[in-house]
């Protein structure tokens, strides 16, 4: 998904490239649909090698213990003191939606994680970012893994072809955290309280795992005001769209 290539006009002058950051979290499930539907509208838009795209590191639940390794299902009943059944049912709600689009969510075998290291690693890999990230919400979400457990998080990355000794040598260390915290402040600067949240240049904003058009609305505006023109009418940008806030999902 991600670019740095820059298209040229006519001159031969490199025209503008436009930077999309994404705010969002592993353990998001609206982020994970997010993701697929905007990497359709990428792939489907003309001038998609003008745009670079940067993940952002979001954590839902940073309070969440490191290693607890209990079912999302019984940590959601005791955070929202609701009846089981209806916790199941939400997640049968975000499961099927996520089939739609041709993901797997397997809640009877997520497991909460705290997803700092997660996002520490995801800024050590570089132009693997994209295919790591892919790999941590499958395995999260599909595979029940413990993606807190640096063990499995060095496996991931062995995964997409990074190194996993130099991996799991990092994560024993601090490596990355300054930039998961840059992002965390990045995001409270920019008032952002649920994800997925994509920026372009930041000027444009939508919030949510908005449907297909809207993304492909962002693009194309984005790429106008990085060209000078006033961007012409089209859809609207503040459309409503599922997505997971600092309290709870749109489950």
């Amino acid at each position: 998904m991600e670019s740095n290539a820059r298209a040229a006009d006519q001159s031969g002058t490199p025209a503008p490239h436009v930077e999309i950051e994404v705010w969002s979290d592993v353990a998001c499930p609206w982020c994970y649909i997010g993701k697929r539907r905007f990497a359709s509208a990428l792939a489907a838009f003309p001038q998609r090698d003008r745009v670079a795209v940067v993940w952002r590191a979001y954590q839902l639940a940073p309070d969440t213990p490191v290693g607890a390794r209990r079912g999302e299902l019984e940590v959601l009943v005791e955070h929202k003191g609701m009846p089981a059944d209806q916790v199941r049912q939400m997640f049968r709600h975000v499961a099927a939606t996520a089939a739609a689009d041709g993901l797997v969510m397997d809640f009877d075998t997520v497991i909460a994680a705290n997803t700092f290291d997660a996002h520490r690693l995801l800024h050590l890999a570089g132009d693997r970012q994209d295919a790591l990230l892919e790999a941590l919400f499958r395995a999260h979400f599909a595979d029940g893994a413990v993606i807190d457990d640096r063990v499995v998080l060095a496996q991931l990355a062995a995964g997409v072809g990074m190194d996993g000794d130099e991996v799991a040598a990092a994560l024993d260390g601090d490596a990355g955290a300054d930039a998961v915290h840059a992002d965390l402040a990045a995001a409270r600067s920019l008032g952002v309280t649920g994800v997925p949240f994509f920026v372009a240049d930041r000027r444009l904003a939508v919030s949510g795992a908005q449907p297909q058009e809207i993304f492909t609305e962002l693009l194309r505006q984005a790429v106008e005001h990085a060209d000078g023109a006033r961007a012409q009418d089209g859809a609207a940008l503040d459309a409503d769209a599922e997505g997971c806030t600092d309290d709870s999902c749109a489950v």
